[in-house]
């Protein structure tokens, strides 16, 4: 491990390289002539369906498109409010602002930086009418008891579920439970493409149908417009072939992640430098994720150990610029914004480099 930042965050290629499997469905769709939604769209977004127990899944064009068609088929527009949390790098209050709907920001808990029913509670008001949930590196928030105090509100929940395809609690999978869930299949996802893609998942026939009419237009038929608001917001054949390929594979590679989690649990269990999150089947590990008071010189002293990092997310929602002066104090949200450093962990990582990577995290926390 001499060399410097030898051991990556992430590496799309060893995911890439000699499958077969890969290359033989994106043949399948070059030979086809038929690029856009086609049969391997509508195969995926069965075979998604079905793997999360609901009943209807929308591919569209990308994870933002998908927030934002699911806040406009559950009738989220301008000036409605709508409650989530800051720490989650700004995906959710962009696609909220653009249908032009109020943010509202809730903080996290400490233990594991997601939203609870405790603090969505103390930022709704009598004009919420819609609550995201971000369920953040890959652990699930408590879904069902938030959606009970919603729902006994008359609130609509929508899950953003980009970081934990395949999580699930007691038999419920991320993106089943709220009104509906959003999925990016961007390309370091869980479930990831090879370019752009996303999906609205929901068991509500209507909003699934206002979902398919949004992402073509709005066109109920060919040409015929019936929903306002559409767009071209459609998943490619070929991406669609490629996550066929890999949604079969994506309960083993999660449990991959966990272990490299894990791995690095245990290496920091005497150090005062803990994990962000742990868990069994609620987490997938999306991110390995560190909270480290004195971030910086543990990043360089990762750095020089080989070991690469990066920071999800440094800038809390609600201290953009484009926001203007914060009208919300969220102390853990903005603590931890100064704290989190995120670790290499995809499957395709070694054995030799997750025990380079304990070694280095065990020998910076000793000697900070």
């Amino acid at each position: 491990m001499s060399a410097r930042l030898a051991i990556p965050v992430n590496d799309l290629c060893r995911g890439l390289n000699d499958d077969d499997e890969l290359a033989a469905a994106v043949g399948r769709v070059t030979r086809s002539g038929w690029y856009l939604l086609g049969e391997e769209t509508a195969a995926f977004e069965s075979e998604l369906a079905d793997y999360l127990g609901v009943s209807h899944a929308v591919a569209v064009a990308n994870g933002s498109d998908a927030l934002e068609l699911a806040f406009s088929a559950l009738g989220g527009g301008p000036g409605q409010e709508i409650v989530t949390v800051a720490n989650a790098g700004g995906y959710g209050m962009l696609a909220a602002r653009r249908r032009g709907m109020r943010v509202r920001f809730a903080d996290v808990e400490d233990r594991d930086l997601l939203a609870s029913p405790r603090t969505i509670e103390k930022a709704l008001t009598p004009r919420t009418s819609m609550v995201l949930v971000t369920h953040l590196y890959g652990k699930m928030a408590p879904i069902t008891s938030i959606c009970d105090l919603c729902h006994s509100k008359g609130i609509a929940v929508v899950e953003d579920c980009a970081q934990a395809a395949g999580a699930h609690i007691d038999g419920r999978y991320a993106g089943s439970v709220g009104d509906a869930g959003a999925f990016s299949f961007y390309p370091t996802k869980n479930l990831g493409a090879i370019g752009d893609g996303g999906a609205v998942v929901t068991s509500d026939e209507e909003i699934a149908a206002r979902v398919r009419r949004l992402r073509q237009y709005g066109w109920g038929e060919k040409y015929r417009v019936e929903e306002d608001g559409g767009r071209n917001s459609r998943l490619d054949e070929l991406q669609a072939a490629v996550l066929r390929v890999r949604l079969p594979r994506l309960d083993e590679r999660n449990q991959r992640r966990r272990a490299i989690a894990r791995s690095y649990a245990s290496a920091l269990s005497l150090s005062p430098v803990g994990i962000a999150q742990e868990g069994g089947t609620d987490y997938v590990a999306h991110l390995a994720v560190i909270r480290a008071s004195q971030r910086a010189p543990f990043a360089q002293g990762l750095d020089a150990r080989g070991v690469s990092t990066a920071i999800h997310y440094p800038i809390a929602d609600h201290r953009q610029t484009i926001i203007g002066a914060p009208m919300v104090s969220l102390p853990v949200t903005e603590a931890a914004c100064g704290e989190v450093l995120t670790l290499p962990c995809f499957p395709e990582l070694e054995d030799e480099e997750i025990e380079a990577v304990c070694a280095a995290l065990q020998e910076v926390a000793e000697a900070l």
